[in-house]
């Protein structure tokens, strides 16, 4: 039997209540202080939106992806093996595998590279807001700018243009590709695009080159007012000049008029035998003088004076398409990938680098070992993002690629589209919208694992 408590001993405190256990019936309220029933309210409109718009399409077009056009046979597999027998379809799947090699790659550098060497200098933030800047463009309006960009006119296209103005550097084009010669010449054509004349010179005499095809207003800037040569002893000269006066009935056929202009700078060889014996090229006014030695010789305006000027490079052609347009998406997504770099860059912990100077690691060491290794999640980031968002291209290629280049240029969401709506074959686009999606589901697992990972930390 338990003692009494001695008289006037303050009373033991009572002891704690324990807090209620985990299997208490009664219903507890969540972290916040929210009941349940509120929170599903909140997010139904939400849950409601996802169903429609993302649940339901899905679903509905695995279920049609089983059908034929018509929608009333059942088609089994017939539109999954169209996949890969289908020559369109296959096109577009090389050209996708290229994009997600090769965009995501090429935009993740680049944004490296400019969040790495933008870092230390003073006009750092507005470069990177002038490369970030066509985020801001819709991919409609990115097309019709690149569509420019690469118009096969140099007067038009940015890319010609510049591309022709350095390949002009380097190798002079001739200013007389139309020319030829006009009736009753003396000269006929040599092949290759050459011409000679029909008779060997003699020392002594003048020899006339007449040619047309030209017109005068876009004649050589050294172009001067034609003259006939004065005929030299023991030298063969002469004149070649567009043999074309403006006005009807004015002019003498064959013969070096006052309004006519010499073909300044244009180049003529001495053949004998095959063998060219002598050269020169004509003056300003069009006369030219050959030595003794090309005395019995023919005259010959090599192909180089009449070659077409260089044009630059067909950027949407069938060879071509595909990596302009890929140039197009790194222009846009390149700011992306750099402001993304940058931010990480700046969470990078300084020391480290300085600790890497110290012992000795040149810059490129500091970045190939340090930097790059630390922004290793962030990468990631940027080029899992990227290769979704590349998987699903389909305004660039449509807008940019021309009809004729189209099916070069064809990509998965585009086929889906063409399929779907302009040759009226929803089962296979449909499809393929379920093969898109069995694409970008790995890479959505992906980045769903990186993402636990890094909360774990």
């Amino acid at each position: 039997m338990a003692a009494a408590p001695a008289a006037g001993a303050s009373p033991a405190p009572a002891a704690p209540k324990s807090p209620q256990s985990p299997t208490s019936p009664k219903r507890r309220r969540s972290v916040t202080g929210t009941r349940k029933t509120v929170v599903v309210l909140f997010l139904l409109p939400a849950l409601v939106l996802l169903g429609a718009l993302v649940v339901y399409p899905i679903g509905y077009s695995l279920i049609r992806s089983f059908y034929d056009q018509s929608g009333d046979g059942f088609a089994g597999f017939d539109n999954y093996q169209a996949l890969f027998t289908d020559d369109g379809i296959r096109t577009a799947l090389k050209n996708n595998i290229i994009w997600v090699v090769f965009a995501p790659t090429v935009a993740t550098a680049l944004g490296l590279i400019f969040a790495v060497l933008t870092e230390r200098v003073r006009w750092g933030t507005a470069f990177k807001l002038v490369v970030f800047m066509p985020m801001a463009i819709s991919m409609l309006a990115a097309g019709i700018i690149f569509r420019l960009v690469y118009d096969q006119d140099p007067d038009k296209g940015v890319a010609n243009a510049v591309w022709v103005g350095v390949h002009d550097t380097f190798a002079e084009s001739s200013a007389f590709p139309k020319a030829h010669p006009g009736r009753e010449s003396p000269l006929e054509p040599a092949g290759g695009g050459a011409f000679i004349t029909k008779e060997p010179v003699t020392a002594g005499e003048t020899v006339v080159l007449p040619l047309v095809g030209v017109a005068p207003d876009v004649m050589p800037d050294g172009a001067k007012k034609a003259v006939s040569a004065d005929p030299e002893d023991g030298r063969i000269t002469g004149t070649t000049w567009q043999d074309f006066t403006r006005g009807k009935g004015v002019g003498k056929l064959n013969g070096v008029d006052a309004a006519e202009l010499g073909y300044a700078g244009m180049r003529i060889e001495a053949v004998k035998d095959g063998k060219v014996v002598a050269k020169t090229t004509a003056a300003g006014d069009g006369t030219f003088t050959l030595p003794a030695v090309a005395e019995g010789a023919q005259l010959r305006l090599p192909a180089d004076n009449f070659k077409e000027p260089y044009n630059g490079l067909n950027w949407l052609g069938p060879s071509l398409v595909t990596p302009a347009v890929i140039g197009s998406y790194v222009w846009m997504w390149a700011g992306f990938a750099m402001v993304l770099i940058a931010a990480g860059l700046a969470g990078v912990p300084r020391e480290l680098l300085e600790a890497a100077r110290v012992d000795g690691a040149g810059e490129w060491q500091v970045f190939r070992r340090v930097t790059v290794p630390l922004l290793a999640p962030v990468l990631a980031v940027v080029v899992v993002t990227l290769m979704i968002n590349v998987l699903k291209v389909f305004d660039l290629v449509f807008i940019i690629a021309p009809g004729s280049s189209q099916d070069d240029a064809n990509v998965l969401a585009l086929e889906l589209y063409r399929k779907g709506f302009a040759t009226d074959q929803p089962g296979i686009a449909s499809a393929i919208a379920v093969f898109l999606l069995l694409l970008v589901i790995p890479v959505m697992w992906f980045n769903v694992r990186r993402l636990r990972r890094e909360v774990r930390r």
